[in-house]
């Protein structure tokens, strides 16, 4: 069914598409019996697939990455094309506009995308409204599990970026499930120094501590960047077991354009898609040999077909999720998966 419109949504801009395709979900859903058709056409479900990681339980192992939901109004629907997860985000503390447009291009020889979206969102506190009152709803589904992705606004300074991310931190804490701190986005400004040791240890600790005080703790994961070195990614091993967070998602977008021939290859942002599947894949098993498998890994980047997620498993993650694949391949490639990984 969706390889029978995709040439058509690829007539428009990506992030016209995205409007396009988020109302239509909606309103689709809001039928009476769309959301029962959605789940009979694209649902998937089998004991099987369930996985408890990070002492979550998850009812599939293939999530929705941050970046498609990013202020929280497409769970129930996402929920109802088969994910087994949903991470919102990034959520900053503040509305921001992002970067002008604009800032999606479609690569679509090389089954890529290209994004400077600057964390555009309409702030933290209409995510965490959102999340409440879909909990609250009959739309809710109580074994979709619901990840929030922080970060920091554009403008606060990067010495005053841990209140940025406690504020987010504390405002999501009593709807969702799992954290993600992000610090490896490439279009907010001086972000991915963030990465360096001594500053993201002090994030993780401060938001560590925060987690304590709670009583009832989330787990709390770092996302970071296919670009960094083997000696960087040995730091991440170093401060994930130091600070205890609860794992790490590898990987966000490159800003590598290693190989690309698209025309839109020359234009600045984060690359997501194929030209990142065999590098994400290469992160993941370094940290799980590095590590021992001392700590859960989802695998993200690159996935556009059943044997992508398979390799990024086999390589040591424990959960996988989409994006730019989610957008190329439609939402059977969810299904496909999950088939997949009862397979074999």
């Amino acid at each position: 069914m969706y390889r029978l419109i995709k040439p058509l949504l690829f007539q428009f801009s990506p992030e016209s598409v995205h409007h396009f395709v988020v109302g239509a979900l909606k309103r689709f859903n809001r039928l009476p019996g769309g959301a029962a058709l959605s789940k009979t056409i694209w649902g998937f479900d089998d004991a099987k697939l369930r996985r408890t990681v990070f002492g979550l339980e998850f009812k599939n192992p293939v999530g929705l990455a941050a970046g498609f939901d990013k202020n929280a109004e497409m769970m129930a629907e996402m929920g109802n094309l088969g994910f087994g997860f949903v991470e919102i985000g990034t959520v900053t503390p503040l509305p921001q506009p992002g970067n002008p447009q604009p800032r999606m291009f479609r690569l679509p020889g090389d089954g890529a995308l290209i994004n400077r979206m600057g964390f555009n969102n309409q702030g933290v506190d209409v995510a965490a409204e959102r999340i409440k009152a879909y909990r609250n709803s009959r739309y809710n589904q109580s074994n979709l599990i619901i990840g929030g992705n922080i970060g920091k606004n554009k403008d606060t300074p990067n010495e005053d970026a841990v209140s940025d991310y406690v504020k987010c931190f504390d405002k999501l804490f009593n709807v969702v499930d799992y954290f993600v701190v992000n610090v490896s986005s490439p279009n907010t400004p001086n972000l991915r120094a963030l990465q360096d040791k001594e500053p993201l240890k002090h994030i993780l600790n401060t938001l560590q501590q925060r987690n304590l005080k709670n009583g009832l703790s989330r787990p709390i994961l770092l996302k970071i960047a296919p670009d960094l070195t083997n000696e960087q990614l040995d730091d991440i091993v170093e401060i994930v077991q130091e600070t205890k967070i609860a794992g790490v998602i590898a990987t966000n977008t490159t800003i590598s354009r290693e190989g690309l021939t698209n025309a839109n290859k020359s234009e600045a942002g984060g690359l997501s898609g194929k030209p990142l599947t065999q590098r994400s894949t290469e992160v993941i098993r370094y940290l799980t040999s590095k590590s021992n498998r001392a700590f859960p890994i989802i695998g993200v980047g690159g996935i556009h077909s059943p044997q992508d997620a398979l390799d990024k498993l086999e390589a040591g993650a424990a959960l996988v999720q989409l994006y730019t694949g989610f957008i190329y391949e439609g939402p059977e490639l969810i299904t496909r998966i999950n088939k997949k990984i009862l397979s074999v």
